[in-house]
């Protein structure tokens, strides 16, 4: 993908950044070989995006050319609005108070560089208004109204402003914006494709281990997908690339459903995409939808404050009880008689206008059918662990995990009924990568849940297929991304 950076005029640029072409607004406007081009990454750092003006036309013209701009039109209304300033302000308070608590003045003004400020101490704050203003040069200027300060205005920097002791800073910063900062995976071979892989190392019960990230690189650099693995912070450059792989903890209200919103509206190919993490995020929502699809599921009701004294006759004891966002067993709670059931539907109404009864199903274990593009892949076998009637055990607040043993076998050997079962919960989801859990009773099987991110960690999920898992699923990313260069699939 070329790197293109329009200016109002060229004459006035003073950088020199390798590899980079700059050309004039008019020209960009103009030119009909220009907007002909293929593959851009354009860089408006025209003096103003005012509607109808030249830098808003850029912008404009550029989304409808197929090129990828920064900013973007929702990234300028942004700008604008009142409205979303105020928001952000609210929503990142704490590291505005925290990063600007020394000041001693009532005003302050933050020159954001490609995410960066010359002075390290602002490079958080920096870094998070650059992520959410996908702008190359912002001006961010704050007031302190009595203890606190409050965004007031955010704006791009016209590179004629940009102070001329800055200059080596910029020239730096977008230099090494422009070539990746690619982390420690080098790419061995020239690819045609860049592939994203959103993994948070840290996080407890991440959906991959580390080993299995790295099979997930091997396999899409084996195939010709650049695959590099990025972080929360890396928010701003998903532009760069052409598929977004999360392998993260995903939520609604969370990095990970911003990322894939953001991918989805620069084009990529996104695994999970942001419609399956609403979907599978709430438990509510899933029940309504396997009941009104048919699918074979323990009897469930929707409990609210005006039907609690039914679930008892309905359901029956034990009953099973759910928070609407509950994930790996957590929020997950089994009730053995009516006085426990008060006491915890009560705590978990007072967190939802909703929350989940189900009739409980005792079993040694629950099947995990893993399904990818419509195809199921692998089924597991998750035994409950020791001494627990759940897969995942905690031993207090804060203590460590237990988990039961697992059996991975393929999936041509599984039962046939839990198969069908999974996929026919998987469908109406969308054709993303889909864990679904079943339990078999009675030779009955019910689908107890569909989750977005399932579980693929090395030496477990991967004891069967080995790399050939890894490469079923890097294939996905490739067929589809081929076809949406080639018009075939629309994001």
């Amino acid at each position: 993908m070329s790197t293109l950076i329009v200016v109002n005029n060229v004459s006035e640029w003073p950088f020199h950044i390798p590899g980079v072409e700059v050309i004039d607004a008019w020209t960009y406007l103009t030119e009909p070989e220009v907007g002909l081009r293929r593959g851009v990454k354009l860089f408006n750092l025209c003096k103003s995006y005012r509607y109808q003006t030249a830098g808003y036309y850029v912008t404009l013209l550029a989304e409808a050319r197929g090129h990828r701009p920064c900013p973007n039109i929702t990234t300028i209304q942004d700008m604008k609005s009142q409205t979303m300033v105020r928001f952000v302000s609210e929503d990142l308070d704490t590291l505005i108070q925290s990063t600007l608590a020394p000041i001693q003045s009532d005003e302050f003004t933050l020159s954001i560089y490609f995410g960066h400020n010359l002075a390290k101490r602002y490079d958080r704050l920096s870094l998070h208004l650059f992520n959410l203003f996908q702008a190359p040069l912002l001006r961010a200027q704050f007031e302190k109204t009595g203890e606190r300060w409050q965004l007031r205005n955010i704006s791009p920097i016209p590179v004629g402003e940009i102070p001329l002791s800055h200059h080596p800073f910029v020239i730096a910063e977008a230099t090494q914006y422009f070539n990746g900062k690619r982390g420690s995976i080098r790419k061995r071979i020239p690819s045609k494709y860049d592939l994203a892989i959103l993994f948070n190392p840290e996080d407890e019960l991440s959906p991959s281990n580390k080993k299995a990230i790295d099979n997930f690189v091997k396999s899409a650099d084996a195939m010709g997908l650049g695959a590099e693995v990025i972080s929360r912070d890396d928010y701003a450059r998903i532009a760069e690339f052409d598929a977004l792989f999360i392998r993260e903890t995903t939520q609604v209200n969370h990095h990970t459903y911003r990322f894939a919103r953001r991918a989805a509206s620069e084009g990529l190919v996104v695994i999970d995409d942001a419609e399956s993490i609403l979907k599978c995020a709430n438990k509510v929502y899933l029940a309504e939808l396997l009941q009104r699809n048919r699918v074979p599921a323990p009897k469930t009701m929707i409990v609210h404050s005006d039907n609690v004294d039914e679930i008892g006759p309905t359901l029956g004891f034990p009953v099973v009880l759910k928070q609407p966002d509950a994930a790996f067993s957590q929020g997950v709670v089994k009730c053995r008689d009516e006085a426990e059931l008060r006491d915890r539907v009560e705590e978990f109404l007072s967190r939802s206008e909703l929350v989940i009864a189900q009739e409980f199903l005792p079993t040694q274990f629950d099947w995990r059918i893993c399904i990818c593009d419509g195809r199921p892949l692998f089924a597991c076998k998750y035994h409950m662990a020791d001494g627990h009637w759940q897969i995942i055990k905690k031993e207090e607040e804060g203590g460590k995990l237990d988990f039961g043993r697992f059996e991975t076998i393929p999936v041509e050997i599984a039962p046939r009924h839990v198969v069908r079962a999974a996929l026919k919960a998987a469908k109406p989801i969308g054709n993303g990568l889909y864990g679904v859990d079943v339990k078999q009773s009675h030779g009955d099987c019910y689908v107890i849940e569909v989750n977005d991110n399932p579980n693929i960690d090395a030496g477990v999920e991967d004891k069967i297929l080995k790399g050939e898992l890894y490469r079923r699923i890097m294939d996905v990313f490739l067929r589809r991304i081929e076809r949406r260069k080639a018009g075939l699939e629309v994001a």
